[in-house]
């Protein structure tokens, strides 16, 4: 069983850095869209810098997210690729759009303003596709024929419990986002795009929550056995809200280098994505053992045990290798004066 629990907290691992990673760089490329017109609050400019360098770097993660299910859980592998056929082709075929999108975004100059809006439109949709791998996984949209697994859309899509993550997916990618871009706006010294990132994140944090209590309702009724299990784990969950709260608060407060600057986003961030992780972890433990309910564990689903000592040791390796390089990544994007001034073109 260990074996198993550390694959799982792998893979647990990359779901959870691509889905923080993303929402903040699909919200980015939404923003970038909403404030395409508003050229004097240069919040499109903010979005654009803060996206141009980060979405090649998150796309790798999804990369490792699938990797990562073939070769710790290739038993599993059948089930999750039959059922989420349709959801993932549509995944796959906004990111290569969305992608594509981008880059020529940059080069052809006069489509700027519809390239931006493809993108915009796709950066929004693709959140509320990928959590549909969470409903989904909870099985009462799979159907058994045959042996075989198969995906009910019909199920699917006339359930409160998929609409309720979708709109989650949403509200907190944007949430997410608008915190990172207040923070970048601040540190970029960009006042205007400040104001209106700060606005933002105060008008859709409590919507995020709202989103998340409406998710534990459609549970409650769709899948007893999921929220019997999370509200077993209720300190934690009230730890989370704890954490929003902070993070909310220091929306308000003054900002502690400058009094007369309102907000923390910095700090705002931080209390979020730690929020998001506790609650995350409640809903990974409930879900345990199964990967789809009631069908596929993690036990049943493993790997060979020799194969899996064999890619812990390389993703060991990887991450040794990749991690420096993302945390100076990190630290050149968020601290060159050069980068983060620079003019609108």
């Amino acid at each position: 069983m260990a074996n198993e629990l550390i694959a799982i907290t792998i893979l647990w691992g990359f779901v959870f850095i691509y889905s923080i990673m993303a929402t903040m760089d699909f919200g980015a490329g939404f923003w970038s869209m909403i404030y395409l017109n508003r050229e004097k609050t240069k919040a499109t400019n903010i979005a654009n810098r803060y996206l141009s360098p980060t979405w090649e770097v998150t796309n790798t993660f999804i990369v490792a997210l699938v990797v990562a299910v073939y070769s710790l859980f290739p038993k599993a592998a059948y089930t999750l690729g039959t059922i989420l056929l349709i959801p993932g082709s549509l995944i796959l075929l906004l990111l290569a759009i969305r992608s594509a999108f981008l880059v020529f975004s940059n080069i052809a100059t006069e489509y700027k303003k519809p390239l931006t809006y493809v993108s915009g439109i796709t950066g929004i949709l693709i959140p509320g596709l990928l959590i549909s791998v969470l409903p989904i996984s909870h099985g009462a949209f799979i159907d058994y024929r045959g042996g075989h697994p198969v995906l009910s859309l019909q199920k699917l899509f006339t359930s409160p419990s998929e609409y309720a993550f979708i709109g989650f997916a949403i509200s907190s990618t944007l949430f997410l986002s608008s915190l990172l871009l207040a923070d970048y706006s601040k540190t970029s010294r960009e006042m205007d795009a400040y104001k209106v990132y700060l606005r933002d994140g105060k008008i859709l944090g409590p919507l995020s929550v709202l989103m998340a209590f409406v998710i534990m309702l459609t549970l409650k009724t769709e899948t007893p056995w999921l929220y019997t299990r999370m509200m077993e784990e209720l300190p934690l969950l009230l730890t989370s809200l704890g954490f929003f709260l902070i993070g909310g608060l220091a929306l308000f407060l003054p900002s502690y280098a400058d009094k007369n600057i309102q907000g923390m986003p910095r700090i705002a961030v931080i209390a979020v994505t730690v929020q998001y992780f506790i609650a995350s972890y409640v809903y990974g433990k409930a879900h345990l053992p199964y990967i789809v309910y009631p069908n596929i564990t993690i036990q049943s689903g493993f790997t060979d045990p020799n194969s899996f000592m064999a890619v812990f040791a390389t993703y060991i390796v990887g991450f040794a290798i990749l991690f420096p390089g993302f945390i100076y990544f990190w630290s050149l994007f968020m601290h060159d004066k050069r980068y983060l001034r620079q003019k609108s073109r």
